[in-house]
């Protein structure tokens, strides 16, 4: 891209925002992002960006249906304003877990919102884990899916040593944890479940030889918590030693982190794709995404690939 590098954020988490900024040596952009009395979104540019290739990052966690607003007038309100090119960054992806149906009269949320960001004006996204690679499908533009096994993996071996058993918590995150493996060196498990319920889970038995051994578990995103709680306890049940997790969104809805501090969890390795309560507990690390999306920010801008930060 020929035209100048701008970022701007919306209000879902302007601290990851201002810290790939750093990384990238530039100012973060001005904006007014608020409200109006009556409720409704108010955005203004304070900032001239015709010409320029513009990068917004804005995750869309809790309250997902404002940050997702936020998003679509920031993008709509660049493309009025005549920028270049607009690159929508969505560290975490909203309604992800609706990606399909799962029975009759339901929506298929996660295709929606890719409708409304791609109508909005959006040229290009760069995201990061979504919650299946499907959704790369529901954009008619490109996306950049970016991977935090390579981080995680560092993370977790910078910390812990010796042998180790990577656990994936259903048949759906085998290659999530196979990747984790090739990085961090280890054996492979896989934790066979079914969900009754929409928001209920059963652990039902384990793949691979767990007994005597140091155990880390590797997800996607921990959301109340519920889910990775069993799947310690049933770890624990066949002998296992030491227990970590690995992580890449950390929701925590409900008691989620009363559950992970009261829990036989040793470490828990997590990114700041979202933002993160100050009270987190002891046993929680923090492993920032914002070298890797200025990295990639980077690489956009310029025209360089980007399949070069998953080796």
């Amino acid at each position: 891209m020929e035209g100048r590098l701008q970022v701007f954020t919306g209000n879902a988490h302007p601290a990851l925002a201002e810290a790939i900024c750093r990384e990238l040596e530039v100012d973060l952009g001005r904006a007014i992002v608020s409200r109006f009395q009556n409720g409704e979104t108010r955005v203004k540019l304070d900032e001239n960006v015709r010409g320029a290739d513009v990068f917004v990052i804005q995750p869309t966690s809790e309250p997902v249906n404002d940050y997702i607003m936020e998003l679509l007038l920031m993008i709509d309100a660049l493309r009025r304003a005549s920028a270049d090119r607009i690159t929508a960054v969505i560290p975490y992806y909203g309604y992800a877990k609706q990606e399909k149906k799962t029975s009759g009269r339901e929506p298929i949320s996660a295709k929606l919102v890719a409708n409304l960001i791609t109508t909005a004006g959006a040229d290009r996204v760069l995201a990061v884990d979504l919650h299946s690679p499907a959704i790369e499908g529901f954009f008619d533009i490109p996306v950049d899916h970016l991977r935090a096994t390579p981080l995680l993996a560092r993370a977790f071996r910078a910390r812990v040593h010796g042998d180790i058993v990577v656990v994936s918590p259903d048949a759906g995150g085998v290659g999530r944890a196979q990747d984790f493996r090739t990085r961090a060196k280890g054996s492979l498990a896989i934790i066979s479940k079914q969900h009754p319920d929409a928001d209920k889970t059963e652990m039902l038995d384990i793949v691979g030889d767990v007994d005597g051994k140091t155990c880390v578990i590797v997800d996607d995103m921990i959301s109340t918590g519920g889910t990775l709680i069993e799947a310690v306890k049933l770890l624990k049940s066949r002998g296992a030693d030491r227990i970590y997790v690995c992580a890449t969104h950390g929701i925590y809805a409900g008691q989620a982190l009363d559950l992970i501090a009261n829990s036989e969890i040793e470490e828990l390795f997590v990114t700041d794709t979202i933002p993160l309560p100050q009270d987190s507990p002891a046993n929680v690390t923090v492993v920032s995404v914002a070298p890797l999306l200025a990295e990639a920010i980077m690489r956009t801008h310029k025209g360089m690939s980007i399949s070069a930060l998953f080796t």
